[in-house]
């Protein structure tokens, strides 16, 4: 059976999977050297998902703080897309840099919820 070449695949390229590991160190480098938006608050970056055709860059995040903190550090690394897509390409020396997408990700404040809970069940004596 000839092969379509426009089947969509979920599997990664091996490129891209390196790709996302850089993306992630060198974003979390300049936000350790500061951006100039003071909306910007402890933000970490977990993880970050390219496409294959890197078109788009989902970047997850993980920020310090309360739900007005939170939302306020993501309109602001929002607003400063365009600045670390510009920073990403001079530094990794690629021509084709994603559109950047920033995402919460709830990940850390899950676990931490469920350790807290653990917490109070052996305090209580039921675990």
């Amino acid at each position: 059976m000839p092969r379509n070449s426009h089947s969509h695949s979920n599997r990664r390229v091996p490129r891209t999977v390196r790709l996302d590991e850089q993306f992630r160190e060198e974003i979390s480098k300049l936000l350790m050297k500061g951006l100039k938006d003071p909306r910007v608050g402890f933000v970490t970056i977990s993880r970050v998902e390219i496409t294959n055709d890197l078109s788009y860059a989902k970047v997850f995040v993980s920020v310090l703080g309360s739900d007005r903190e939170k939302a306020s550090s993501l309109i602001g690394l929002r607003n400063s897309a365009g600045f670390i897509r510009t920073y990403l390409g001079k530094a990794l020396k690629i021509r084709k840099i994603p559109l950047l997408t920033f995402v919460l990700d709830e990940s850390l404040d899950h676990a931490m919820h469920i350790e807290k809970i653990l917490a109070e069940l052996k305090d209580s004596g039921e675990l």
